[in-house]
């Protein structure tokens, strides 16, 4: 009896190990897919930064030279470059006969976009904090493109099996299968471009400096454009306008002189007309 319970045993242990071995199989088969997934999907963190700051400085020019040296020694680029100056007022105010005092208030205001290393950023954005007299604005934007770096990925994947799958295609297809193997790999070039331009904007954030000094004031000596201010005195126009008018009076005369013959017809009608009116009278 003893050695019949022996063997039922034995065969319970034998049952419960096949069994436990199976779920371990089981278990690393799910793990090893799992793993699988894992790789396929596994999503790499591309964070893309932009930076904006607005703020003060003593003098434009300066300030753009000393931007342009910190950005040097971090690693970053200039990629646009501005300055001009915003006219607030401006007057004329009479100097002498012939010239003109100009007084002009402006204010001039400078842009700069830079590329920075992306670990550079902050340590950038204190250092124009601290040269900056007066920040007016500062703000920082970060744009995850994880996902769509992720699925541009496994789309060029997709489409590089596709391809090979239409070389494969029977010879009297091979127009066909051309045809849309080479829009595929068009748009395998455009997404293999986009993850290419997400890594370097990864890698150098853009930051937009847009800075201004107080506003001026520039003096300068320009020519009177007033045309009235150069007339001559009023002795001298009054003389000249006397010798006008003897002028236009000759040209009178000589207009005259030139219309003699209508003159002496006018004349002689107008007497004809009296001497035939007072006779009609007395009759």
């Amino acid at each position: 009896m003893m050695k019949k319970y022996l063997i039922y045993g034995i065969l319970s242990l034998t049952a419960l190990g096949c069994s436990s071995d199976k779920k371990s199989h089981a278990y690393n088969t799910a793990d090893q897919q799992q793993g699988v997934m894992t790789s396929d999907t596994a999503v790499a963190e591309k964070i893309v930064k932009t930076a904006d700051m607005k703020f003060r400085v003593k003098d434009v020019q300066s300030a753009k030279e000393k931007l342009g040296s910190i950005l040097r020694a971090e690693g970053g680029t200039i990629a646009e470059f501005n300055t001009h100056s915003q006219i607030r007022q401006s007057e004329k105010v009479k100097y002498s006969t012939d010239s003109l005092l100009e007084l002009t208030s402006y204010r001039v205001e400078g842009l700069i976009v830079a590329k920075i290393p992306s670990e550079k950023l902050d340590d950038f954005t204190n250092q124009v904090a601290a040269m900056a007299l007066f920040i007016d604005d500062q703000s920082l934007k970060q744009d995850d493109q994880s996902i769509t770096y992720l699925s541009n990925q496994l789309k060029n994947k997709n489409k590089q099996e596709a391809v090979a799958q239409l070389n494969n295609a029977a010879p009297g297809k091979k127009i066909s299968a051309a045809e849309k193997s080479l829009a595929i790999k068009d748009e395998y070039v455009d997404h293999k471009i986009s993850n290419l331009l997400t890594d370097r904007n990864v890698r150098y954030s853009t930051i937009t400096l847009n800075f201004y000094q107080d506003n001026s004031i520039k003096k300068m000596i320009v020519v009177n454009d007033e045309l009235s201010d150069y007339r001559p005195d009023f002795f001298k126009r009054f003389w000249l306008s006397f010798e006008n008018g003897w002028s236009v009076f000759k040209e009178f005369i000589l207009i005259l002189a030139n219309l003699w013959a209508l003159i002496l017809v006018a004349v002689a009608g107008y007497f004809v007309f009296r001497y035939y009116r007072r006779k009609k009278s007395l009759a």
